[in-house]
């Protein structure tokens, strides 16, 4: 008999629009490859940049909020494992899920780390130094919460673990070191990559509805473009992105050569034209999916210590990385002349692709962690006392306000 997965989806992948929607068919894949059948179900209005999952030979289930169809639904399907995508779904569902099928392995993929990502904002906009008190947020609070009541926690960011295990004290073995899974890049691809010759302009990509990513760009356009575009009159900024707002748009200029490209359908062609990426992020988390585009493409980067945080481990990055913006474009304009560092730049992305992002050996590793987990999910959870605590509380308290709101709906 196959394996049951149901995958909770905080939102419908998407993965032409985000790194997120991306890493969500690597999961896909990953679990496919196990032999599992796959439902995915999301509460959540599907956009036109949804891919249609039932091509993938997977179910597509719509549910509804505080609403205890839900258990009914999750008890007939009997998961042996169940994926919250993000933690805002275990919050909603994962009650239900330990009340209905206690037996299921329950696993929470937090993406990026929200908190993380919210303290570096909070403290970007104090324009404070990022500090304990910014990280200790009323996110943090739900999302370590989360971590706790979960049996396993993917983590797409090495960064990201030694936090949690410094800063929150949470036990190394509910975290799971899952970062994007890609294919190797053979020497044939290398060949026939656009040569340094074959390409021109800068590029920076990324969904538009994520706020770093927009500051990224009002930062380009206010800041280091006029330093690149004084010694480079030529040369242009092309800016891709899905759901591109007026506010967006409107930093659209033609005479500076800054131009706002919109939604890529093609995300390698448009990476393959350019020489260099941008990716000047000033607050975030999480691992880059532009950083990784631009690495299998052979674009090198330019990027910030944020942009750059958990890709490279040992290994040296794709490009340069800086935070001060006189220098950022400095550098900028001299991997976009100079051919030699160019080409040592487009090697190093290829190599850390290679070796770090292979998902052959991180598949065999999350396999056998789900595994041993699963032999041993008594002990497992014996051994994890704040989790049953949070457990216990979080279901009186969810559950009777789930109820109420289900209540208050009728």
């Amino acid at each position: 008999m196959s394996k049951q997965l149901l995958i909770i989806g905080f939102v419908w992948p998407e993965p032409k629009s985000s790194a997120a929607g991306s890493r969500m068919m690597q999961l896909i894949h990953f679990f496919q490859s196990e032999h599992y059948e796959i439902t995915f179900a999301s509460s959540c209005a599907k956009t036109d940049n949804a891919v249609n999952l039932e091509e993938f030979g997977i179910n597509q289930v719509f549910i509804e909020l505080n609403n205890s169809s839900f258990n009914a639904f999750v008890k007939d399907l009997n998961p042996d494992v169940v994926v919250f995508d993000r933690f805002m779904t275990e919050e909603q569902f994962g009650w239900r899920v330990a009340q209905e099928c206690p037996g299921a392995l329950r696993i929470l993929d937090t993406e990026d780390l929200h908190c993380l990502r919210k303290g570096r904002h909070q403290a970007f906009k104090d324009k404070q130094p990022f500090s304990k008190t910014y990280l200790f947020n009323d996110i943090a609070k739900r999302e370590i919460a989360s971590i706790y009541r979960c049996d396993l926690t993917l983590m797409i960011s090495e960064a990201e673990i030694n936090l949690l295990t410094s800063e929150f004290k949470v036990p190394r073995n509910l975290l799971v070191y899952l970062p994007f899974l890609l294919d190797n890049i053979s020497e044939e691809h290398i060949l026939k990559v656009p040569t340094f010759e074959k390409r021109q302009h800068f590029i920076t990509i990324g969904n538009f509805l994520h706020e770093p990513n927009y500051n990224a760009v009002l930062y380009l356009k206010e800041t280091i473009w006029p330093l690149i575009r004084k010694q480079l009159p030529h040369a242009e900024m092309h800016i891709y992105g899905a759901y591109a707002s007026q506010k967006v748009n409107q930093l659209h200029n033609t005479k500076d050569g800054f131009l706002i490209k919109g939604f890529a359908n093609d995300v390698h062609q448009v990476m393959q034209q350019a020489k260099v990426c941008l990716a000047p992020l000033r607050f975030g988390a999480g691992l880059k999916g532009k950083l990784v585009d631009a690495m299998q493409n052979g674009t090198p980067c330019i990027m910030s210590n944020i942009a750059a945080e958990g890709m490279f481990g040992e290994l040296e990055a794709n490009g340069c990385i800086e935070d001060d913006p006189k220098v950022f474009a400095e550098k900028a304009v001299d991997l976009y002349q100079n051919k030699i560092l160019w080409k040592a730049k487009q090697q190093n992305g290829f190599n850390i692709i290679n070796s770090r992002f292979k998902a052959e050996i991180h598949q065999m590793a999350f396999s056998k962690v789900i595994q041993k987990t699963n032999d041993n999910l008594e002990q497992h959870r014996l051994s994890n006392f704040t989790g049953q605590m949070l457990q216990h509380h979080s279901m009186q308290s969810t559950k009777f306000m789930s109820k109420w709101i289900e209540e208050k709906n009728k």
